[in-house]
């Protein structure tokens, strides 16, 4: 991890720091997530990034398209 430094005004800090504490998370970890979300929405040449970790389920949904769509194990 690469340690680096930022300058807040003190309205914006304070608010972080409340959102934070209200999440259970360090300020350092919002401040992480916070930029994934926000370079997750810049143009890429892989679009379909922008969906990761959007959707929650089981790695093993995948095999099981085709019962859902379908209703049926295979095509």
């Amino acid at each position: 991890m690469v340690r680096t430094q930022i300058s807040v005004d003190e309205a914006l800090y304070r608010r972080a720091k409340l959102v934070a504490r209200r999440r259970g998370i360090s300020l350092a970890e919002l401040c992480r997530r916070s930029l994934e979300e926000t370079i997750a929405k810049e143009p890429s040449d892989k679009p379909w990034m922008a969906y990761s970790g959007v959707v929650e389920g089981s790695p093993d949904d995948s095999e099981s398209v085709d019962d859902v769509v379908y209703g049926r194990e295979a095509p």
